[in-house]
């Protein structure tokens, strides 16, 4: 079977912050997901920064940076500044720049696009899909139309967003 007849991968998209240390929590449920699923399903990085977080917003365009500039860098990204969510707190957007070049990334084009604000508009955006789906605080979880807020309790939610994965990958059979 062709791929373009193929029905589309289900998307889970995680509402995320990254001066969040529930967010920092829910990267074992996130890998262990990536590891069932693989291709399967597709986890989407959509960002939610929350205002008593100074640097977030700062954090979230640089995530959409480390996306821009190598495929496959978005999530190592986001697991090397949630790792360290105290030093994102002392440290702000330096610390930022310091992970990227960690990463083997052009830190230097992560610090003209931090001054730039060229990823601003992909971060307002999906604030504002957030605050219109009901999203209050990170991590969020939307898959299959259903929303699951781990801002509360992280407590089965990814048995739940497993069971919802595994239905619509058994429908699109």
């Amino acid at each position: 079977m062709s791929d373009s007849s193929s029905p589309a991968t289900p998307v889970l998209d995680v509402w995320c912050e990254l001066q969040c240390p529930d967010c920092r929590g829910a990267l074992d449920d996130l890998r262990a997901l990536r590891a069932r699923y693989g291709d399967r399903l597709e986890l989407r990085l959509r960002h939610f920064p929350l205002e008593k977080h100074k640097h977030a917003f700062a954090a979230a365009q640089a995530a959409e940076e480390a996306l821009e500039q190598g495929q496959g860098q978005g999530w190592p990204y986001v697991e090397a500044v949630l790792a360290k969510v105290e030093e994102l707190d002392r440290k702000g957007e330096p610390f930022l720049v310091e992970v990227a070049r960690e990463l083997g990334l052009d830190a230097e084009e992560f610090d003209t696009a931090l001054i730039d604000g060229r990823h601003i508009l992909i971060v307002d955006a999906d604030q504002a899909e957030g605050k219109a789906i009901g999203v209050t605080g990170t991590p969020t979880y939307v898959i299959g139309g259903e929303r699951l807020d781990g801002g509360k309790s992280q407590e089965g939610l990814r048995e739940r967003i497993e069971e919802i994965a595994d239905r619509l990958l058994a429908d699109s059979e």
